[in-house]
């Protein structure tokens, strides 16, 4: 298969890395993390002008009307500046509305993110113990939410949050459901993470009460728009984790070029040459899997389930390989705070795990495959 970018497409990139380079240098993104900002909400108001918050939602909500592709090349740049903004949790809640929320949920939600005036985002992820993870009983007055979520991204900015949950009904089975973050008895805890870029937290549902029009795509699609949105996540994850697997290769052959040891650079060096010739060789085929699985959401081919855990799978591993070796290839300064190398490696850690990580993206592809 021949992939060529189209001139929109080139142009979207060079807009976006351009205006990364610009308006979220290292410094700036340095300088959000040691105050302690939830995110940078300047920058977020400029991509919202920029139009990148509504590249994948219909037209006739403010968006774009484009798709995976052209939202995965921004999420590419965002990896390669680490720029602290919730966009990726914010685009995977709007494409669970687009997937499987009603008209009155789209009017409501869509816009608002299409215009960076809302935050969304998607809990997914439990603790380890079924007995306290998210369940949602019927009664006659809706739905009464309890349980709780672990690892939701940017919770404590968001407005929207896209909760999955088990249905307890005699056709047990799991449901989105729209619960905005104010909603009484939704409680957002702070988590410790190795990312400090990223803000993580535990969201608990103490007796959530939701109206019955808060399960997206009703009684007969609750369960429909899951794996469809869960895939579409996970590739606008690999595509971040893709950009960041870039900016590592580049600062570890700059490194390489400049840093001597007796007399010449240590890039003339035969081990560092194969350590970079094989971070270029990831990167290059983290990139061909990652735009594969984005074109097989877009086109909506059959295997679009599989080319995504495929994809994270792959780049699970790639990227904490890529910057872990960029530590090594920097030598001592790599560990150093001052050095970037470790921000990289940190964000690798978290991006590896989220959704799955590629122990169970393999055996997901296994089972796809039935073999």
């Amino acid at each position: 298969m021949k992939v060529e970018w189209t001139e929109e497409q080139d142009l979207l990139r060079a807009t976006a890395r351009d205006f990364l380079t610009a308006q979220s240098p290292m410094a700036s993104v340095r300088a959000a993390m040691d105050r302690g900002d939830l995110y940078a909400s300047d920058i977020w108001a400029r991509m919202a002008e920029l139009g990148w918050m509504g590249l994948a939602i219909p037209g006739g909500y403010g968006g774009s009307g484009l798709g995976p592709v052209e939202l995965s090349i921004v999420a590419e740049e965002l990896g390669r500046s680490l720029t602290p903004v919730p966009f990726l949790p914010t685009q995977v809640a709007a494409r669970a509305i687009c997937d499987g929320g009603s008209g009155a949920q789209k009017q409501r939600w869509l816009a608002a993110i299409s215009n960076g005036d809302a935050i969304g985002t998607l809990a997914f992820d439990e603790p380890h113990d079924p007995a306290t993870g998210a369940r949602a009983v019927r009664d006659a007055d809706g739905w009464l939410l309890r349980g709780c979520k672990w690892f939701v991204p940017d919770a404590q900015i968001a407005d929207l949050l896209v909760v999955t949950a088990r249905i307890d009904s005699a056709d047990a089975g799991f449901g989105w459901f729209e619960v905005p973050r104010d909603t009484p008895g939704v409680a957002v805890e702070p988590m410790i993470s190795m990312d400090p870029l990223r803000r993580w937290s535990v969201v608990t549902f103490d007796a959530v009460r939701l109206p019955t029009a808060a399960l997206l795509g009703g009684d007969s699609g609750a369960d429909r728009g899951l794996d469809r949105t869960l895939a579409f996540a996970r590739v606008a994850i690999c595509a971040e984790m893709l950009g960041g697997a870039e900016a590592c290769l580049e600062t570890s052959v700059a490194h390489a070029k400049q840093r001597e040891q007796f007399g010449h650079p240590i890039g003339s060096y035969q081990a560092i040459k194969h350590k970079c010739a094989d971070m270029l060789l990831q990167v290059e085929s983290a990139r061909s899997i990652t735009y594969y699985a984005a074109w097989a959401i877009a086109t909506q081919r059959d295997d679009a389930q599989l080319r995504a855990s495929m994809a994270k799978a792959y780049l699970s591993e790639v990227y904490p390989n890529i910057s872990g070796e960029n530590i090594q290839i920097h030598g001592g300064v790599g560990f150093t705070w001052e050095y970037d190398c470790h921000l990289f490696f940190k964000r690798a850690q978290c991006d590896s795990m989220w959704l799955g990580d590629g122990a169970q993206h393999r055996e997901r592809v296994a089972q796809l495959l039935e073999i």
